[in-house]
């Protein structure tokens, strides 16, 4: 890449201002790399809880509808289920965590009271109030493993773009920069020389010159007019 590059003053303060002003995006993706990991490995923590929480509140859905099917039988169930009339609402917002736009899912309609669920209360039995209610908690818990684990992914992304911008700088485009200015560096030097060189063989040539004529002047006035008469 070097060599295709002329070596000029010109071309050699082009290049130390783009190493500099790389050397200040590499420091800055640095950062940003540095920032998104700590901000990722706290959204992971969140996430291990949250899964954690999960996987209970699905173990506690099913003993509840287990007990409530063995107790009243599955067509109770399946009819107070049928009863829903008003189903649970999501609404997606997003927030920002260092530049990555993460949602933000809120729900509403999911807790409902014994008349909400719409079957009657008269005609069922604790058990499937209770295998409501350990359902409800459940969806809330998908709901929030959802978001958790949406935002963990696009900062994972993040990370990822941000750690081959970082690799680019650091492995590619900075090495081969400093190459360009090394070079440049080499033939200005190079040229540099010659001139100097070329400089010193004019000037000893003129000196040469100069000599030769102060000689010839210098026989010519040492010769004495009389004897140039005779």
């Amino acid at each position: 890449m070097a060599k295709d590059v002329k070596p000029t003053r010109k071309n050699l303060m082009q290049i130390e201002d783009r190493i500099e002003l790389s050397e200040r995006g590499h420091d800055t993706l640095e950062k940003k790399r540095d920032g998104l990991i700590m901000e990722f490995m706290d959204i992971l923590d969140q996430a291990q809880d949250v899964r954690n929480d999960l996987d209970d509140s699905y173990e506690r859905a099913q003993r509840a509808i287990n007990m409530a099917r063995a107790m009243e039988g599955d067509v109770a169930v399946r009819g107070a289920a049928a009863a829903l009339k008003e189903h649970p609402e999501l609404t997606t917002q997003s927030k920002n965590i260092m530049g990555v736009v993460v949602p933000q899912i809120e729900s509403s309609k999911v807790r409902k009271s014994l008349d909400e669920r719409g079957y009657g209360v008269m005609g069922t039995s604790a058990r499937i109030d209770e295998a409501a209610d350990a359902y409800e908690e459940l969806l809330e818990q998908i709901i929030l493993a959802a978001e958790v684990e949406t935002a963990m992914k696009k900062m994972l992304e993040e990370i990822e773009t941000t750690k081959r911008r970082v690799n680019a700088l650091e492995f590619k485009l900075l090495p081969d920069l400093h190459d360009n200015k090394e070079y440049i560096e080499q033939k200005l030097e190079e040229q540099e020389r010659e001139e100097i060189f070329r400089m010193k063989k004019i000037k000893a040539k003129k000196e040469e010159e100069e000599d030769a004529i102060a000689a010839e002047e210098s026989e010519a006035e040492s010769v004495d007019p009389l004897t140039a008469d005779d």
